[in-house]
């Protein structure tokens, strides 16, 4: 494994193991540096997130109603409107006959959202789309409240996230059993041990059991990362729009991202959206229908939709009404019902309708990741993600535990652990070093950054050099 020397050197050992041991213990502790921070941010604000999702939703969508037949859709409008006068631009159908209707209200001030009682036609609450807790903590989560996609917060996050991949693969390597040691070290902690020593089994064994899950997350975040995401793997599982059969926009559906959080499912962010003046497209509606709310609502409803969905007005003379189900939006607890479907406003026909199914393996693969780690798929996995986040933040803790534990008394210095002069050469660290760094540019760069500043920075600045020792 590539390794730099701060100034700390090992105690002499016969063999490769110990070397190569310390070598991922200074890779370890340098990208812990850097990635700690970044995440218990990103635990602290995914357990935010999660209770406002999936617990206490702001908007309203769990306050219980009084079962009963619901007022057609216009009148459910026209209730909306007096409440609050603006234009109605989205519908969030009901999870049930026992929840509200959730409408988006647009004004001079902004987007306010609406719960209604669609028995009664009362209102229930009313919130600003971007007033929320929610929104607050997504914000903080991918864009470090900049308020904003790409720029340097991006880069930031994206750097945190790869040496998270070098965090979690270091991590496992030292976590193997060497010698003696039996697989329950890994995933069975040592409580009677005592000091530095209790914090080291209870990070070891906390690690290797939330490892995997740990590097699926830190990858499906990746996924949406300037570098590795933008440039990368979603441009290659981008849907492709050319199966719409229909003119397109020069609007791709991210445009359907009101808010900080993300709502289109991943694979279809960079697809161009279709038209609306064309002759294309499927009759569903009878022909002549005004195409409004309702009955798009009914048109949904008639090919398959059911429970919550979602429908978005066009967003000009040229845009489209859109009608989506997916796991992204808390809609549905299955990622594989996904489906988002669009009609032309003038004629009412269908211009394109993709499912789960159309998905390119990788836009499948992240339909399932991003469900399982917002906590989508049932209340087991809002319990699993509680407890992943906690773990996460008792990794981070206890990490500098240890490390306080273990430096030098009264030493004005970070300690880093010692890597032999002699480390001998490991094909296979080398090449899993190589094929991370290929995979994810960022983290090759930043390595490189870092071996050039020890080597070239350090090296030359002795008080540097002893700070870091």
């Amino acid at each position: 494994m590539i390794s730099f020397d701060a100034g700390a050197q090992a105690p002499a050992a016969p063999g490769r193991v110990q070397p190569l041991y310390f070598a991922a213990w200074r890779w370890h502790f340098y990208a812990g540096l850097y990635v700690i921070p970044f995440l218990l941010m990103l635990a602290s604000s995914g357990l935010v997130i999660l209770w406002f999702t999936t617990i206490a939703p702001e908007y309203g969508d769990r306050i219980p109603v009084a079962p009963g037949v619901a007022l057609p859709l216009a009148a459910q409008e026209a209730a909306v409107l007096a409440a609050h006068p603006g234009e109605i631009d989205k519908y969030i159908a009901p999870y049930d006959d026992r929840t509200p209707a959730i409408f988006r209200v647009q004004d001079n001030e902004g987007a306010t959202m609406v719960a209604l009682n669609p028995v009664t036609g009362a209102v229930l609450r009313m919130r600003p789309e971007l007033g929320t807790w929610n929104a607050w903590a997504t914000n903080l989560h991918g864009k470090l409240l900049t308020g904003k996609d790409g720029g340097w917060a991006d880069y930031m996050i994206e750097t945190a996230a790869s040496l998270g991949l070098l965090l979690v693969v270091t991590g496992f390597w030292m976590a193997w059993p060497r010698g003696k040691e039996g697989f329950s070290a890994m995933f069975v902690p040592d409580l009677r041990a005592k000091g530095r020593a209790f914090w080291k089994s209870t990070h070891r064994v906390a690690g290797s059991w939330i490892g995997l899950i740990l590097l699926t997350f830190l990858i499906s975040g990746l996924a949406w990362a300037g570098v590795w995401g933008g440039k990368f793997v979603q441009a290659w599982n981008t849907f492709p729009a050319e199966k719409f059969g229909a003119p397109l926009s020069d609007k791709t559906h991210a445009s359907l991202n009101a808010t900080q959080a993300k709502e289109v499912p991943w694979t279809l962010e960079l697809t161009p959206l279709p038209m609306s003046g064309s002759t294309v497209g499927v009759q569903v509606l009878p022909e002549g229908t005004p195409v409004v709310l309702e009955t798009v609502v009914a048109l949904a409803r008639a090919i398959g939709f059911d429970g919550r969905m979602q429908v978005t007005a066009p967003a000009d003379d040229t845009g489209v009404w859109t009608i989506s189900r997916d796991s992204m939006s808390y809609d549905s607890p299955d990622p594989t019902s996904d489906r988002t479907v669009h009609v032309d406003q003038y004629t009412g026909k269908v211009l394109a309708d993709v499912r789960f199914a159309d998905y390119p393996a990788g836009g499948k693969a992240m339909a399932v990741g991003i469900a399982l780690h917002e906590g989508q798929l049932g209340l087991w996995d809002i319990a699993f993600n509680f407890a992943f986040c906690l773990l996460v933040i008792f990794l981070c803790l206890g990490s500098v535990v240890m490390w306080w534990l273990r430096r030098p008394a009264r030493a004005l210095r970070l300690a880093a652990p010692p890597v032999p002069a002699d480390l001998p050469f490991s094909r296979g660290a080398l090449l899993v070093v190589l094929a991370m760094s290929l995979a994810f540019p960022v983290l090759g760069i930043t390595l490189v950054a870092i071996m050039a500043l020890d080597q070239l920075v350090l090296r030359a600045v002795p008080p540097l050099k002893r700070l870091v020792s």
